[in-house]
């Protein structure tokens, strides 16, 4: 191997970011990662100097003192969660470096970086919600260019009741679903390479067996094969990120709740709502960080606090204790 030492850092971000794709992460994640390299490697220079491009500035440039420096320009104007997240990208990058003996030593322990909240669950509003969304998607309606309710009940019922994150929902194949009947599961590829494994209850296995039916109708017995995706268009073909996102906003709009979801959540509020729900019947932490694929358990343990606040409130809401506030007067 050749020596990287005298190696730009724009080139050294380009090998960087072709190591983690043999990771297979998302586009996105893989965006994210090319865009807090960049913009911090812009910020080393002088604090008024004009930005030398990233193929002009050497990575022995990048020392802790320097990274420090634009860590700090980058902080200003941004969210604490952000600032987090471009840390632990120039970590990972630090670290590829280290090992392939371009740099002696990673700098980012000398760079201070801000504890990043966890994310409040979004789960979805109205205590009857799920049921209402199902039992509107599970009707067959005329206004529908192609009804297909048994597909459309198939991606909330494991949304709603397996907890899988978008991506997952994508990567699954017919043969994820396994198991002997009374003992059904379904084999997840979970984020960050981990597998979990999710059992299904009797109602979701006969949603799936309905849905896999009404599919070998319309496409045929060869479009079930073990190894074909196991969610597909009304053309037969893979189901991708942006149709199953707007699958479900239509099944939303079918049931009309879309005041009850919330901002920014979408699909992700059905994982939420079953997190919530596991948590409002008594699951533990560590239950739910297995069945949801967390890699810590404190942010499975957000969701029991969530529940732990949901329920004073429904306690602070009766109306025998307002009337004894009201006796009582303030303590």
């Amino acid at each position: 191997m050749h020596d990287k030492t005298g190696e730009s850092v724009g080139r050294l971000i380009e090998e960087f970011l072709t190591d983690r794709a043999t990771r297979k992460p998302s586009p996105h994640t893989l965006a994210a990662y090319r865009r807090d390299l960049t913009t911090v490697a812009l910020l080393t220079g002088p604090g008024e100097a004009t930005p030398l491009p990233l193929d002009q500035v050497p990575v022995t440039a990048l020392s802790p003192r320097v990274m420090r420096a634009a860590f700090a320009r980058f902080a200003a104007p941004r969210a604490a969660a952000s600032v987090h997240r471009a840390w632990s990208t120039w970590n990972s990058f630090f670290s590829f470096l280290v090992a392939e003996g371009v740099v002696p030593g990673n700098p980012m322990p000398a760079v201070g970086r801000p504890r990043a909240p966890l994310p409040r669950p979004k789960p979805l509003r109205g205590e009857d919600t799920p049921e209402e969304l199902l039992a509107a998607v599970a009707r067959e309606q005329g206004r529908q260019r192609d009804p297909w309710p048994e597909r459309d009940l198939a991606v909330l019922a494991l949304a709603l009741c397996a907890g899988l994150r978008l991506s997952e929902l994508l990567a699954l194949r017919v043969a994820s679903v396994t198991g002997r009947a009374g003992e059904r599961r379904v084999d997840v590829a979970g984020k960050g390479g981990r597998p979990r494994t999710v059992p299904i209850e009797a109602g979701l296995d006969r949603v799936l067996v309905g849905y896999l039916d009404s599919r070998r109708r319309r496409f045929g017995a060869r479009s079930v094969r073990p190894d074909s995706p196991l969610l597909v268009d009304r053309r037969g073909e893979p189901l991708r990120r942006g149709g199953l996102q707007y699958l479900v906003e239509s099944c939303y709009r079918r049931a009309g709740i879309g005041d009850r979801v919330p901002r920014g959540a979408r699909l992700h509020a059905l994982r939420h709502t079953f997190a919530t729900r596991l948590a409002e019947d008594g699951a533990s932490a560590a239950e739910i960080m297995r069945l949801l694929g967390h890699a810590s358990l404190a942010s499975s343990q957000t969701y029991i606090e969530v529940t732990a606040g949901q329920q004073r409130a429904a306690v602070a809401s009766n109306r025998t204790n307002r009337v004894l506030a009201g006796l009582v007067g303030p303590v």
